[in-house]
């Protein structure tokens, strides 16, 4: 049982990662259309390319050099999530050097979150990141303080992060674009906490978690288009046709 994570594991964690991004990139875009302006999929994906131009080679990367090249990219990158995800993936590359334990790990996840919620703001209850980051933070946090290791402590942040990445759907947003459209955005998920559950989830599976993790943004997690004038009128589209 290994309760820490060397330059390997955290670039076999960063791939993996880029990986579920990718195949979540579209329907995260969805998500972002119905409650902001729908560029959230795009940005995050550029800010990943530029974090595979700037990652070490496996074999030669740190900890700190993994998070702080994903930090950089992020940076880099427009729009308001890639600089929070950003200085959040900052102060986890500062919590260790060569290797980090699962507490060096959870000091720097709770660290990004302390700083990006006195930047942005935004708190429990919101409808943004910050409701998949903060419950993933203290899981970890009692993980690691538990022993487990670090496959199971992965583990118990991304279920966390995944019950907070859905109840998003039930909340109004109150930062962000999303807060513009208010009772609209009602049963959106909140892409920004996907991602935060789909980081938690690839690191959990990198370090060897056999756990079986559902799809998050399955059936369900796109609300039923509303039907069109012409489309009341002949009972067709989402919901119950008119009989």
């Amino acid at each position: 049982m290994t309760t820490s994570l060397d330059g390997i594991a955290a670039h076999a964690w960063i791939t993996e990662f880029q990986e579920a991004f990718d195949r979540s990139q579209q329907r995260l875009g969805d998500l972002d259309r119905l409650a902001g302006d729908g560029d959230f999929g795009t940005n995050i994906a550029s800010a990943l390319r530029r974090v595979s131009e700037a990652l070490p080679t496996a074999e030669g990367a740190t900890f700190r050099s993994v998070f702080t090249a994903v930090s950089r990219g992020f940076l880099a990158t427009g729009g308001t999530s890639g600089p929070l995800f950003g200085m959040w993936f900052r102060s986890i590359g500062r919590a260790a050097d060569a290797e980090a334990t699962t507490l060096d790990l959870a000091d720097g996840v709770h660290d990004g979150l302390e700083r990006i919620t006195a930047l942005g703001g935004a708190k429990v209850g919101d409808s943004t990141m910050v409701d998949a980051l903060d419950p993933a933070a203290a899981a970890l946090h009692d993980a690691a303080c538990s022993g487990l290791s670090a496959a199971d402590a992965l583990a118990a942040a991304a279920r966390a992060a995944r019950e907070g990445a859905r109840s998003t759907g039930e909340l109004i947003a109150q930062r962000g674009r999303a807060s513009y459209v208010g009772e609209l955005a009602r049963g959106v998920l909140d892409p920004g906490a996907v991602t935060i559950a789909l980081f938690f989830e690839a690191g959990a599976r990198s370090a060897g978690s056999t756990e079986p993790w559902g799809d998050l943004l399955g059936d369900g997690a796109l609300p039923d288009a509303p039907r069109t004038a012409d489309e009341e009128a002949v009972g067709i589209g989402s919901g119950t046709p008119e009989r």
